[in-house]
């Protein structure tokens, strides 16, 4: 079972793309063009949702859930590839059991947000990162 946290973004593929990619990403894919997302855009999940939102009463899972959501929420989900659309990705993991997968599925796209990470950027060539740059709060 997955317990804890996540202390890390998710990687996840869109169907298009366009053929760019945003620091820190080093690769462009594009599929579609300028009208689509490129590689390295990051998405964050709206601070206010909730895994009860999905997850069904008596559900094993929804503690999973909830796990996984305050990632999102905190780290966000990173464009990596192209595929299908909102497919997370990682390692097939038994913590991760694809029931938990599948409810994971279920959270609609319209509940992320873009995120501009460029004033973290400390050189175009680098993928180090600070937050000097930043505002503050």
């Amino acid at each position: 079972m997955l317990s804890g946290k996540v202390d890390h973004a998710i990687r996840f593929t869109a169907e298009c793309t366009d053929n760019a990619y945003l620091w820190p990403a080093r690769h462009k894919a594009g599929s579609c063009g300028a009208d689509y997302p490129p590689m390295g855009a990051r998405f964050r999940l709206s601070a206010g949702f909730s895994a009860s939102r999905i997850c069904k009463k008596g559900s094993p899972y929804c503690a999973q859930l909830a796990v996984v959501i305050r990632a999102m929420q905190h780290y966000g989900l990173i464009l990596a590839d192209n595929g299908s659309n909102w497919y997370f990705q990682g390692s097939a993991y038994p913590q991760w059991p694809i029931t938990l997968v599948d409810m994971m599925k279920e959270i609609p796209a319209r509940d992320f947000v873009a995120v501009n990470e460029s004033c973290l950027q400390v050189s175009a060539n680098s993928a180090l990162a600070s937050t000097a740059r930043c505002p503050k709060g």
